[in-house]
């Protein structure tokens, strides 16, 4: 529990260390986070799925969001999450760098890379100035842009215990209890309703909640995934665009979908997410698109 008798975060038990990453907070600017690309977090395509790569952005944007927002602190408000090839030997490793402080948002660009077997941070850092895809080393995968609006520091349960600036030029861990089993979709408790229509739900639970207590953003975009692939089968997600209106106060979160276009190999779909148990409150918009694998 934290100093106001809220529960600490994250949980023993939860996705984020289920994900088992480590990072480096190169500069107050810039953070650097990997994560192993085992088989729990693959799509159909044998790839790090997109669920999973919008997990790691998230978290990997935030240290950077939360050190140019100070005082305030801040709630990821829009992300986009766009492919350049797939990710299939790992680790993901995500560089993510200030774009943007305003008044009332911060902008973080991140682009995630296929380590092809490197994973030492200090040699990552001075390696992905200048990546070329398809050569020697690190490779590009996809590229993403965060908005993120800054908010009282109070909505928090970690802002009283976590202070990303005292990082800079230090490396962290966050791993599991154990091993995670099954597949990442399995874990995050996301029930297919009707496959059809696109109706995939997930609960409010401690192990998919974010600071504030709700869904985390990450694994909303799992959501989306998830639904997606439903209502395309034999298709695979890997890009998406993500817009946050609201949290969820109840749940589960549930998802409409309607296919927008279907051409030779590739699909688009757009969706939203309401809060079932909170008088179908609208949470979430979102766009993605899927390709054959």
């Amino acid at each position: 529990m934290t100093a106001d008798g809220r529960p600490a975060y994250p949980p023993e038990r939860h996705f984020l260390r289920d994900l088992d990453t480590r990072s480096l907070q190169v500069t107050r600017d810039r953070n650097l986070m990997l994560a192993p690309v085992v088989d729990g977090v693959r799509n159909a395509a044998g790839s790090a799925a997109l669920g999973f790569l919008a997990a790691l952005i998230d978290i990997a944007a935030a240290p950077v969001a939360l050190i140019a927002g100070a005082p305030d602190w801040t709630a990821t408000q829009d992300m986009s999450v766009h492919a350049t090839a797939g990710l299939t030997d790992g680790p993901a490793v995500a560089d993510a760098r200030l774009v943007r402080l305003g008044q009332n948002t911060v902008v973080v660009a991140v682009k995630v890379f296929d380590g092809h077997g490197v994973d030492d941070l200090d040699e990552l850092a001075g390696g992905l100035q200048a990546p070329v895809a398809g050569g020697a080393g690190p490779t590009l995968a996809a590229k993403a842009l965060l908005t993120f609006a800054r908010i009282p520091r109070t909505a928090s349960a970690s802002a009283g215990t976590f202070d990303p600036a005292q990082l800079v030029g230090q490396q962290r861990a966050m791993a599991p209890l154990e091993p995670p089993r099954g597949h990442m979709l399995d874990r995050l408790g996301l029930h297919v309703v009707d496959a059809e229509h696109g109706v995939v739900e997930i609960a409010r639970s401690d192990y998919v909640r974010n600071s504030f207590g709700t869904i985390n953003g990450g694994v909303l975009g799992a959501l989306f995934q998830a639904a997606a692939e439903a209502v395309c089968p034999g298709l695979v997600a890997t890009d998406a665009q993500i817009h946050y209106l609201a949290q969820v106060a109840a749940g589960p979160a549930r998802t409409r979908a309607e296919v927008s276009r279907v051409a030779d190999g590739h699909a688009v779909v757009t969706l939203e997410a309401v809060d079932a148990g909170h008088d179908e409150l609208l949470l979430d918009l979102a766009t993605v698109v899927l390709q054959a694998p």
